[in-house]
C-alpha cells in the first residue's frame, strides 16, 4: 500500500508565477521577491542601533543600506547574500573602530575594539575577492595568436626572471608568457675548422737561394 500524499501548503508553492516576478532583483539578485525582501530586511536588521533614535535617522539609515545593495548590483542569489553580509561587515567594523576611538576609552578595551576591527576588516576583504571570484574578475586569460621571431632573436615561453633575481609577479600570473628577445649570435669557442696536413718523417724541399733572377745581372 502506497503511503498518502500530503498536501503542500499554499504559500510552500514557490514556483507560483506571482512569486516570481523579480521586481526587488536589483536588491537581492532574485527573481523571488520575497527572498530579495528578506534579504533587505536582514541587512537593515544589521545596522548598529541606537537608543532613542530620531527616526527620521532610522528610516535614512535603512533606505541608504538597500541603495548600497542596489549599487552592488547581484546578479543571483548568491551576490545577493555577499552583498549583505559585506554591508553588514563594514557596518560592524566601523562600529569598533568608533568604540576604539572614545576618549574614556580603556586601553583592553581599545586593544580589544582594534581587534575586531581588523578581523571583520579582513573578512571584508575576504568577501569582496569571492564577489569578484564569482563574477570572473579574479583571474585572467591571455591569448596569443601568432608570435613573430625576427632572425637573431628567440622567443622564451614559461616564466621569466626579473633583474633582481626570481620571478616576475606577471610571469607568475601567466605562466605562458611570451617575450622577445632580439640577441647578436656570437661565435662558438668549439667550432669546427679546416685541417691542415702536416708531413712527420718526410723530406721537407728546400728553395733554391741561387736560383737565376730573370732581368738581375751577373757580377
Amino acid at each position: 500500500m502506497k503511503p498518502e500524499k500530503k498536501p503542500v501548503p499554499p504559500e510552500l508553492h514557490i514556483h507560483d508565477p506571482s512569486k516570481l516576478k523579480g521586481r526587488l532583483k536589483p536588491i537581492g539578485g532574485s527573481m523571488s521577491d520575497d527572498w530579495n525582501n528578506i534579504l533587505a530586511n536582514q541587512t537593515i536588521n544589521a545596522l548598529w542601533r541606537w537608543k532613542n533614535a530620531d527616526p527620521e535617522d532610522v528610516r535614512r539609515e535603512q533606505h541608504a543600506a538597500v541603495d548600497a545593495m542596489i549599487g552592488i548590483a547581484p546578479r543571483d542569489e548568491l551576490e545577493g547574500m555577499i552583498a549583505a553580509q559585506l554591508i553588514a561587515c563594514h557596518n560592524a567594523s566601523m562600529e569598533c573602530y568608533r568604540r576604539a576611538m572614545i576618549h574614556e576609552q580603556s586601553f583592553e578595551g581599545r586593544r580589544e575594539a582594534l581587534n575586531q576591527a581588523s578581523k571583520l576588516s579582513r573578512t571584508y576583504a575576504t568577501l569582496l575577492e569571492s564577489l569578484n571570484r564569482h563574477r570572473g574578475k579574479g583571474t585572467q586569460k591571455v591569448t596569443v595568436e601568432h608570435v613573430h621571431v625576427h632572425p637573431g632573436g628567440q622567443a622564451i615561453v614559461g616564466s621569466v626572471e626579473s633583474p633582481g633575481g626570481g620571478i616576475s609577479s606577471k610571469a607568475k600570473d601567466q605562466p605562458h608568457a611570451i617575450t622577445h628577445t632580439p640577441v647578436t649570435p656570437m661565435p662558438s669557442a668549439d667550432s669546427a675548422r679546416d685541417r691542415v696536413p702536416v708531413a712527420c718523417d718526410a723530406e721537407r724541399p728546400m728553395s733554391d737561394a741561387r736560383r737565376s733572377v730573370t732581368g738581375r745581372a751577373e757580377g
